[in-house]
C-alpha cells in the first residue's frame, strides 16, 4: 500500500486530505506542519514520517508564511530528493514553486479537491525519480 504524509497545519484541510487518498486506497499520515510542532528536517535530520513515506502532500503555507514555505519544501528537497512532493494552496503569491529540477513539486492550483489532489498524486508518483 502506498504511504503518504499529509503536512498541514489547518486540522480540517489535513482531514480532508487525508479522507480523499484513504478512500483511494492510500495510507496516510498526518503532521501539523513545523508551526506546531518542532521540524527535524529544518534542522537538518531526517523524519521518521518522510522515512515512512512514499509521496509527501505539503500545504504551500505549512511555514507559516510563503518564505516559510519556500524554506521548508526546499529543505524537503534537498532531504528526499526522490520522494515525490505535491504542493497544495498554491497561488500567485508563490514565486518560488518549482516544477523542474533539485525542488521541484507537483503544485495544485486552486481549491483542493478529489480530482486534483488524485490527479496530482499520480503524477508525482509517475514522476518520481525524475528530478534533475
Amino acid at each position: 500500500m502506498t504511504r503518504a504524509v499529509v503536512v498541514n497545519r489547518d486540522p480540517a484541510a489535513a482531514q480532508a486530505a487525508a479522507a480523499i487518498l484513504r478512500r483511494a486506497g492510500y495510507e496516510v499520515e498526518l503532521c501539523a506542519g513545523p508551526t506546531a510542532d518542532p521540524c527535524p528536517v529544518l534542522r537538518s535530520l531526517p523524519c521518521p514520517l518522510a522515512d515512512r513515506a512514499d509521496i509527501l502532500v505539503y500545504d504551500a503555507w505549512a511555514g507559516g508564511s510563503s518564505d516559510g514555505g519556500r524554506r521548508l519544501i526546499a529543505d524537503v528537497r534537498e532531504t528526499y530528493p526522490d520522494l515525490p512532493v505535491v504542493l497544495t494552496s498554491v497561488d500567485q503569491q508563490l514565486d518560488w514553486v518549482e516544477v523542474e529540477g533539485t525542488h521541484r513539486v507537483t503544485p495544485i492550483v486552486g481549491p483542493l479537491d478529489e480530482q486534483r489532489l488524485l490527479s496530482a498524486v499520480e503524477v508525482a508518483l509517475a514522476d518520481q525519480g525524475m528530478a534533475v
